[in-house]
């Protein structure tokens, strides 16, 4: 057990140095990760041990990045996309399997063991290209849906492939039709399974689990689907990842898509860390330095040949070449399923020690270069006259423009975010709530309102409601310790962002201050002004007067509104707070200490307590100035927090620090 555990600690002190020196010169983590296993795997420092387990809680990894896939994508627009799916990811697979099969016969390889070969190197990897298109935000532009239209259609290919090679190992051959057949009857029963679990059972279970109001309970119910989903899959003879996917893409079209997004995604990439982990520990670096210049040759024969097959392909449907082209940049490297394909096939002697070596170093190396290729595909467009400049591989389609720009953001949609909305709607000004209270967002969805599912202290569901993009950020809940948290995960997502903050009272403005909030609004002061207003407007004060008058104290963060007399009872929250800042009276006797001074000479500013207002037998001093000397007799009002007060009226009587 010790030993396990040092293990695992040095792959994590490995995985966070490199993480963090790839990300310091611009490389992205998958490269990091793969480093780390090729240090720790049995052909680098040799500390870390493959085991079967190790490699099963990597897959959970592909599992948990195939669920958040499938939330992105509902059963319409799978169906608009089947065109892709059917149509150019089959094209891609047929087209790349069979020349790849004639290159091979052609050098005198034997026919099964061409088409184990070619087969798996038809397949490209879910786990990179998806991690990446998420990362730079790729995933609907139509250069990622044709990535990802053909990735779906690997996936499924991969189940007839773990068919096909042990039946390809034995005599009888004949028997590959009937299986065939029969894994395809069980696909389809699972995932009518999956659909109608999905469709009638799934969202009734969240929308009880929401009820309940526990951010744990809620993530424990999103592992337990996406493993549930997963699970069934693999009993059936599918693939795990599929299974996943499927269940995704049923709750995509809930009213909890973007919290169980938000749920899912700390174990998600903490998996796939540990997935490219395991895939770098493949990698035997002796062998590669041996065989470099073959293994140098494939990498090229296959980058240009992938490329050129699906750029062909997509621009026979329609596509864009620029589209297409970029696609083809995004699959042309094997794929994850193409290591359990490798082990497969070498098990049933379909290729030898040699090849399986072999293909794995090409896997592993065009797993690693796709990231950097995928960063200079603006470049390579460029280079190839599809773009006049690069920037422009990064703009948006002038029709999918992003849902949410230039709009407010409310978080909380109770009755103070619903006022604002209300207020907001007739100035056309765009606005997106957050809320967690599911019945309240059934009754907002249902008459119309923008507003989306989650818990705004995540950084994943700001995201969803485009802060970055907003104008502004109004916080309508006075919890204070909450709003640290909410105003921090905006400030790291929109530092520039302004934020508006509703508090019970004024006894966090500064500390907010501080945090980045713009402006804050305290409600017992702001009743006050408007109790002030309603006062001055009754006994006959002109209403210009009245504006001019609280629109003063407003600028002034409500200065002469901060102090107030507590008598022997204090209201609620102030009776625990040592927060806030009250008026104080005392009466300076003969002796006081006080006495003939100024009270400049007093210094009570170092002691942050200020003298609010003076009485002189009948004439009242509103802040006296601080050359005024004390005298016998005065009345001074105080004003600070209790326990400075208490120390500073000690101090004017008998001098006392």
């Amino acid at each position: 057990m010790q030993n396990v555990l040092i293990q695992v600690f040095g792959l994590l002190v490995a995985a966070v140095l490199f993480v963090w020196f790839f990300k310091r010169i611009g490389l992205p983590p998958i490269l990091a990760y793969l480093a780390t296993g090729v240090l720790a795997g049995s052909h680098g420092i040799g500390w870390m041990a493959q085991s079967h387990e190790m490699h099963f809680v990597a897959e959970l990894g592909i599992v948990f990045l195939l669920f958040s896939l499938g939330l992105e994508f509902s059963l319409p627009r799978l169906m608009a996309m089947r065109n892709i799916v059917f149509g150019l990811g089959s094209l891609q697979v047929v087209v790349t399997s069979i020349v790849f099969m004639l290159i091979l016969l052609l050098l005198e390889h034997s026919l099964l063991n061409s088409f184990t070969i070619a087969s798996l190197m038809a397949l490209s990897s879910t786990a990179v290209v998806v991690k990446l298109l998420k990362e730079s935000g790729d995933l609907n532009q139509r250069r990622g849906q044709l990535a990802i239209g053909v990735l779906l259609f690997q996936d499924i290919a991969v189940v007839p492939l773990l068919i096909v090679y042990p039946l390809l190992a034995q005599s009888g051959s004949e028997e590959i039709a009937g299986a065939l057949a029969f894994a395809l009857t069980k696909g389809a029963l699972v995932c009518i399974l999956l659909f109608g679990i999905g469709k009638w059972i799934l969202p009734k279970v969240f929308s009880e689990i929401a009820l309940v109001r526990t951010d744990e309970l809620f993530m424990l119910t999103t592992l337990l689907v996406a493993l549930f989903a997963a699970g069934l899959t693999y009993l059936f003879g599918l693939s795990m990842a599929l299974g996943a996917f499927l269940a995704g893409m049923m709750l995509g079209e809930s009213h909890y898509r973007h919290q169980l997004e938000a749920d899912i995604r700390p174990f998600r990439d903490i998996l796939m860390g540990l997935f490219f982990v395991t895939v770098g520990m493949q990698l035997d670096v002796l062998y590669v330095l041996n065989s470099w210049y073959w293994i140098i040759a494939v990498l090229i024969g296959l980058l240009l040949f992938k490329i050129a097959v699906l750029a062909i392909s997509a621009q026979v449907m329609g596509e864009r070449k620029q589209d297409a082209v970029s696609a083809g940049i995004m699959l042309w490297q094997m794929g994850e399923f193409g290591f359990v394909l490798i082990a497969l096939a070498s098990q049933h002697l379909l290729i030898s020690s040699e090849q399986a070596s072999f293909l794995i170093a090409v896997g592993v190396l065009s797993m690693a270069l796709t990231p950097y290729l995928i960063e200079k595909t603006p470049l390579i467009l460029k280079k190839l006259g599809l773009l006049s400049h690069a920037g422009q591989y990064w703009q948006q389609p002038a029709t999918s423009s992003p849902l949410y720009q230039n709009h407010v953001v409310i978080c909380g949609f109770s009755r103070v975010g619903q006022t604002v909305a209300r207020f907001l709607k007739p100035e056309a000004i765009e606005y997106v709530a957050v809320e967690s209270n599911p019945i309240l967002l059934q009754e907002a969805k249902a008459a119309g309102e923008p507003v989306i599912f989650g818990h705004v202290n995540q950084k994943d569901i700001l995201k969803s409601a485009g802060v970055e993009r907003a104008r502004l950020v109004i916080i309508t809940f006075t919890d204070f310790e909450q709003t640290q948290i909410v105003v921090d995960a905006i400030k790291q997502i929109a530092p520039d962002v302004k934020i508006l903050v509703r508090m019970r009272d004024d006894t966090e403005m500064e500390t907010l201050k501080e945090l980045g909030v713009t402006e804050v609004v305290p409600e017992t002061l702001e009743a006050s002004l408007m109790l002030v207003s309603h006062v001055l407007y009754m006994s006959g004060v002109p209403m210009t007067r009245i504006i001019r008058r609280v629109s003063k104290e407003r600028r002034n963060r409500y200065k002469f509104l901060n102090g107030f007399f507590t008598g022997d009872k204090l209201d609620g929250e102030e009776a625990s707070s040592d927060r806030l800042e009250y008026l104080h009276v005392i009466a300076l006797p003969e002796h006081a200490y006080a006495v003939n001074q100024k009270i400049s000479e007093l210094k009570l500013e170092q002691r942050r307590v200020s003298v609010r207002a003076l009485r002189r037998q009948d004439r009242e001093i509103d802040a006296p100035s601080s050359q005024t000397i004390l005298l016998a007799g005065d009345i001074l009002v105080l004003q600070g927090k209790p326990r400075r007060v208490e120390r500073v009226e000690r101090f004017l009587l008998d001098g006392m620090e």
